[in-house]
């Protein structure tokens, strides 16, 4: 494959080069032939998958920038023909706002122009969108000389298949993964009732955090969740946010999620949660204490900034992606916000995810990521993106026997920071008690979702109780009050936070 690369780079070459010798045009004439020849042949979804299964299964970060171009060039073929460009000076170069880079991205817009329509298109044709904060552009290509090229090119940090759907050739795939309405009447055993009248899961116990509100209930902070989007069923998340015990604080929703196959398309279809898997994150985070008989969240005091970005968890296309890297962008443009929450991600890295991600961190925020619930088509993976990245702060749950081990559907690894109590000792276990999509009802929630989202909520505590400090500080303050620290586990990170030992 090296050589056939070779060959086909010496062949974009030849093509603003004119030559006389007959040596020269048989050799072009020779490449040409070759590159037709792969130009009829891309890979099928199939053989792109195993190369993408045999990475992960090796527990690999899969990365499309260490594929060669005929299989980037396949993959964009059944994805739409879409192609993102992350364009820059070098690797740290992806924040426009702070970069020279605009030279580059058009130079890289005249090549394309000419390689891939042969000088017929305009730019309209083949540029879906420039994005407003990053130094990344989604095009239209249909040429493997165009990728060949573009790989050949300084100042291109990496081109992806964005269009292509490693979910829709699995067969084990399920399109709604991590969605449902689902209702379930708690068992006694599962919570506490509390002043004045709310319930306390039974795994806020496992960290003292109710010990930890009486020194802190997250006022001040802004806790953003990059998710589904919040109901619009449940008044405790929308009107009476404020109530009883939670007072003087705001929920906004915002959505960034485009629902439609059309690349160019950049309507929003709204904030309202369409799944259910983002208002049980922002309930157990947030949701308010009062005396309505519903589980209370961690930071029952902070204020929640929701965005719908993602259709389901998986972020496994197009829109899904751009809806979240624009979600991480504006929660980090705001200085009310400090904590974001995400229990969204995928077994692939996404470029634009992961310039969106350290964008948001360089503005201070502490981003949380769950480190992998399993499926039937994921259960060979370790932790994933963006949970693996080091701008992030990887979660997982974990039982409450008297050792460590995970869930029966969470990963574990290396990248793993922090772990959450999440589920009774026992495969199939009950899990987090979790206020539901509807008024008045209640559901369990498990996985490494819910354990980032309790965390992000541990964090609100800490940054309300010293609102002075940065990041790193309160960062610093969960690891020194998690069960293992100052060691680090192979597998579990520093642990569970004794939430009441991070507020004093």
């Amino acid at each position: 494959m090296k050589n056939l690369n070779l060959r086909l780079a010496v062949l974009v070459v030849a093509f603003g080069v004119i030559s006389c010798s007959n040596d020269t045009a048989f050799e072009t004439v020779e490449e040409e032939s070759n590159i037709e020849n792969l130009q009829a042949k891309p890979l099928t979804p199939a053989q792109i998958n195993t190369k993408i299964n045999e990475t992960v299964s090796n527990r690999e970060q899969f990365e499309w920038t260490k594929m060669d171009a005929h299989t980037i060039w396949s993959a964009t073929v059944h994805g739409d023909q879409i192609l993102t460009i992350g364009y820059g000076n070098d690797d740290n170069d992806f924040n426009k706002n702070d970069s020279n880079a605009a030279g580059i991205k058009n130079q890289l817009i005249q090549r394309i122009a000419t390689i891939d329509g042969n000088g017929q298109k305009k730019t309209s044709d083949f540029l879906i969108d420039d994005d407003d904060q990053l130094n990344i552009i989604d095009v239209k290509i249909e040429n493997l000389a165009t990728v060949v090229d573009l790989l050949s090119q300084k100042g291109i940090r990496y081109i992806e298949p964005t269009g292509y759907r490693y979910l829709d050739h699995e067969a084990t795939a399920k399109s709604g993964a991590g969605c449902g309405y689902e209702s379930a009447t708690l068992n006694a055993a599962d919570y506490t009732t509390i002043a004045p009248g709310a319930k306390v899961p039974w795994t806020f116990y496992e960290h003292n955090i109710p010990s930890a509100w009486n020194y802190s209930t997250g006022a001040g902070v802004g806790i953003g969740v990059i998710d589904t989007g919040l109901t619009p069923n449940n008044s405790l998340m929308n009107g009476n946010f404020n109530d009883g015990y939670s007072s003087g604080r705001y929920v906004q929703k915002f959505g960034t999620f485009v629902d439609s196959w059309w690349p160019w398309s950049s309507r929003t279809d709204g904030p309202n949660d369409k799944c259910g898997h983002g208002t049980s994150m922002t309930a157990v985070a947030t949701a308010p204490r009062n005396n309505n008989g519903m589980p209370v969240g961690v930071a029952y005091n902070s204020n929640l900034i929701s965005y719908r970005g993602t259709k389901n968890v998986l972020l496994d296309g197009y829109h899904e992606q751009k809806g979240v890297a624009n979600a991480l962008t504006a929660l980090g443009n705001r200085s009310d916000v400090k904590v974001i929450s995400m229990s969204i991600g995928h077994i692939i890295s996404v470029g634009r995810i992961k310039d969106a991600v350290r964008y948001a961190n360089n503005r201070g925020k502490l981003i949380f990521a769950a480190g992998g619930t399993s499926t039937s088509f994921t259960n060979f993976v370790g932790v994933i993106f963006p949970a693996w990245m080091d701008e992030t702060v990887a979660v997982t749950g974990v039982t409450d026997a008297n050792y460590y081990e995970e869930c029966d559907i969470c990963h574990k690894g290396s990248k793993i920071d922090f772990t959450v109590v999440m589920q009774r000792d026992g495969k199939g276990s009950r899990t987090t008690p979790v206020l539901s999509y509807y008024n008045g009802q209640t559901d369990y929630v498990g996985g490494s979702s819910v354990a980032t989202a309790t965390t992000a909520g541990i964090a609100a505590l800490v940054w309300s109780r010293h609102p002075s400090w940065s990041k790193t500080q309160v960062l610093n303050r969960l690891k020194q009050s998690a069960d293992l620290y100052p060691n680090r586990s192979s597998q579990y990170g520093y642990g569970n936070i004794n939430a009441l030992q991070a507020v004093q």
